[in-house]
C-alpha cells in the first residue's frame, strides 16, 4: 500500500488538500497537533472513500525532536507523497516581534521542513513517482513589509526547495520536488499570524482564495512536471519552473 502524507492536515489548505487526495483514491496519513481535528478529517474521508486507510500522526513540528520522531514512526510504510503543508504566520513589525513567537514560526517553516524534506530525498530519491512538495508562499518570491519575518523564511522553503529540485534532476534522480506557493488563502492562518478570532477576509481583501481553490492548486503541482504552482499579484496560478538562479560551478 501507498500513502500520502500531509502535515498541518487539521484545517485549511493541508485538510482540504487531504480531501482532494482522497478523491483520487490515495490512502493518506495526515498529521498535526490537534488529534480531535484530525478524527474530524478522518470521518470524512472515510464518507469520500471507506475503502481508504487513514492514519492519524498527531506531531507538533515546533519541537525539532518530534519532526525526527514522526519520520522514523512512518519509515515502515511506502510513501509516494510527502507535502510540508504546515507553517506559522507573523504579522509584525521587526522591532516589534515576540522572539518567542519568532523562534517558534522558524522551527516549523524552516527547521521541521528541511529535517522531513531531507529524510524523504534520502529515502525516495530513487523510487519512481515519488513527489516531495513543500507549501511556500507568494512571500517567498516577493517581501511584505510588516511580515518580514514570514516571508523570509517562505524565501527558504522556495530556494531550498527549488535547490533540491535541481540537485535531484543533476543526479538524473526519480524523486521530484515542487513547491506551492500560495497568496492569501481564507484559512486560520491570519488568526494565528494576527492572535485573533475569526478574522473577516471579505472585508479586509479584495482577492483571496479559498482553502479548497488552492487545495485544487496543489493537485495541478502534483500532476505537472514544472517545479513552482504560484499566485501571482493577481492572484492568478501558474505553472513555472525553477525563478532562482542555479549556479552549478560557483
Amino acid at each position: 500500500m501507498k500513502y500520502t502524507v500531509i502535515t498541518g492536515a487539521s484545517s485549511g489548505i493541508g485538510y482540504e488538500t487531504a480531501l482532494a487526495f482522497a478523491r483520487r483514491g490515495k490512502n493518506l496519513i495526515v498529521v498535526a497537533r490537534r488529534g480531535f481535528k484530525l478524527e474530524e478529517l478522518k470521518a470524512t474521508i472515510k464518507s469520500i472513500n471507506s475503502d481508504l486507510d487513514v492514519i492519524i500522526q498527531i506531531s507538533d513540528l515546533s519541537d525539532t525532536k518530534q519532526a525526527h520522531d514522526l519520520y522514523q514512526t512512518l519509515k515502515d510504510y511506502q510513501i509516494e507523497t510527502w507535502i510540508n503543508n504546515a507553517g506559522l504566520g507573523d504579522s509584525s513589525m521587526i522591532i516589534d516581534e515576540n522572539l518567542d513567537k519568532v523562534e517558534k514560526l522558524l522551527r516549523v517553516n524552516i527547521d521541521s521542513l528541511t529535517i522531513l524534506s531531507t529524510l524523504y530525498a534520502r529515502d525516495y530519491a530513487n523510487v519512481e513517482g515519488s513527489q516531495l512538495i513543500n507549501v511556500s508562499s507568494a512571500l517567498g518570491y516577493a517581501i511584505s513589509l510588516g511580515s518580514v519575518v514570514y516571508s523570509a523564511s517562505k524565501y527558504y522553503v522556495s530556494a531550498f526547495t527549488e535547490g533540491l529540485a535541481g540537485e535531484l534532476r543533476l543526479q538524473n534522480a526519480k524523486l521530484t520536488a515542487k513547491i506551492l506557493a500560495p497568496a492569501m488563502t481564507e484559512t486560520e492562518f491570519v488568526d494565528n499570524a494576527k492572535n485573533v478570532q475569526n478574522f473577516d477576509y471579505r472585508s479586509t481583501f479584495d482577492k483571496f482564495h479559498t482553502a479548497k481553490e488552492m487545495a485544487g492548486f496543489m493537485m495541478d503541482v502534483y500532476d505537472s512536471d514544472k517545479v513552482i504552482g504560484l499566485v501571482d499579484g493577481n492572484y492568478e496560478f501558474g505553472l513555472r519552473d525553477q525563478i532562482y538562479p542555479i549556479l552549478e560551478n560557483f
